[in-house]
């Protein structure tokens, strides 16, 4: 029995879209365990770029099946819209799909709810996409969420409810919608148009492929670093990042879990708010930016860069037991006379390898400085192609790390991924 888990290592945005696509082809399925449509996972191939907010990334390879977890939440509105491009592009969706009945629904007043707490917050806010995420998450930790399955029992009844406890809660906070109606009529069709794919107990479908000796891979969205109990709270996400989200957001035993794949960027990038301790705020973070597209997928916002962060990333290497690095957009590096990278940091005087309990205090970045490879990589076929300075950054992420890289991306197209041979 195999289950392989494959998440990011930084605050998201690591790339982890494409590297599900090149390995979808070693797995029967492929499933989503967390996160909502606010995490847009890019793929690029055959002169085409697709961002996917909700369905797995394996959606294009060779008719696996790909499951939306119970830990995941939708919005059925952008659900459609992303379905629907989908099987406009050519993919028979409702073949491959399958979607649990324990995902917990965006509903319009979410969403409203979502801008109205933010504007609440003044000064001290989190940074939000506004998709509804958090409220939807909250609602289901509070047990006053609406699933899937409720299209089933007594679905009406149970979304009344829910959004006349929406309402109250806009008014408290002067904030009661004018063209609720509308948003409601359009989401409710979506919410019908969803119940032409396959709704399933995920779980038992899982445990199925499971004992069938099939393989899986589990899909993260965001990144180790927004875990709600590990990330930099309270600037995180909504949901449990790490590896044991894949447990709790599939229904998988711990012991079913085999490999774990972390994914991480040459250097580093944070989207919204939030403590970011190696973040460049000169012409090198700009640079950085302009040569790695540092756009949100689905936000279009701007992403803070900075150098690799290397004790974060030894953190998030132990929270999620990872086996094996796969580092990404390697060749947005490639003109750089010299790479830096954080080994340490110094608080109050004090040098530590550990990430603190808060990054919000006086950081001081330790770095160590390395040579640059000065060379267009995008082309090469293989690693024996690299040069001998990218050589040494690899080896000495791998000293520091204590984690085989196996994978190198140098480009966003899928062919742009290089397998290392094993060392």
């Amino acid at each position: 029995m195999k289950v392989d888990v494959l998440l990011g290592l930084q605050w998201g945005d690591e790339g982890k879209g494409k590297v599900v696509d090149v390995l979808t082809p070693r797995y029967d399925a492929v499933a989503r365990f967390q996160g909502g449509p606010n995490a847009g996972h890019t793929l690029e191939f055959e002169d085409k770029k697709y961002v996917l907010r909700s369905i797995p990334s394996g959606i294009f390879q060779h008719g696996q099946i790909n499951v939306i977890g119970n830990g995941v939440v939708l919005d059925p509105v952008l659900f459609r819209e992303e379905a629907e491009a989908l099987e406009k592009s050519g993919i028979d969706l409702r073949r491959v799909l399958r979607i649990s009945k324990k995902v917990h629904l965006i509903a319009p007043t979410h969403r409203l709810l979502d801008a109205a707490n933010e504007k609440a917050k003044g000064g001290a806010k989190i940074g939000t996409t506004g998709k509804g995420i958090g409220p939807t998450y909250t609602d289901k930790i509070s047990r006053n969420g609406l699933r899937l399955g409720d299209v089933y029992h007594n679905f009406k009844e149970k979304y009344s409810t829910m959004r006349n406890n929406h309402l109250a809660r806009l008014k408290a906070l002067n904030a009661v919608p004018e063209n609720l109606e509308e948003l409601e009529e359009k989401w409710l069709d979506a919410v019908m148009y969803m119940k032409g794919f396959q709704i399933v107990d995920s779980e038992f479908l899982i445990d199925d492929l499971l004992r069938q000796g099939k393989s899986i891979l589990c899909e993260g969205a965001q990144g180790t670093l927004l875990d709600i109990d590990f990330g930099s709270y309270p600037f995180v996400t909504s949901s449990n990042t790490i590896c044991a989200g894949a447990c709790s957001g599939l229904g998988i035993a711990p012991n079913k879990i085999g490999e774990v794949f972390g994914i991480f960027k040459a250097y580093c990038t944070r989207v919204g708010s939030g403590p970011f301790p190696t973040e460049l705020f000169d012409a090198v973070g700009k640079r950085i930016r302009d040569l790695g597209h540092e756009y949100g997928a689905v936000t279009g916002r701007e992403r803070r860069c900075g150098w690799i962060d290397l004790v974060a990333l030894r953190y998030s290497i132990m929270l999620n037991g990872v086996t094996q690095l796969i580092m990404m957009k390697s060749d947005v590096l490639d003109d750089f006379e010299e790479i830096k990278a954080c080994t340490a940091y110094r608080i109050g005087g004090q040098e530590t390898r550990r990430f603190p309990y808060s990054i919000d205090e006086a950081i001081e970045p330790v770095y160590e400085t390395l040579p640059g490879w000065k060379t267009d990589m995008t082309s090469m076929q293989s690693e024996d192609e690299f040069p001998v300075e990218f050589k040494n950054y690899i080896d000495f992420l791998e000293r520091e790390l204590e984690t085989p890289i196996t994978i190198v991306s140098i480009g966003p197209d899928r062919k742009q991924t290089i397998i290392r041979k094993k060392h």
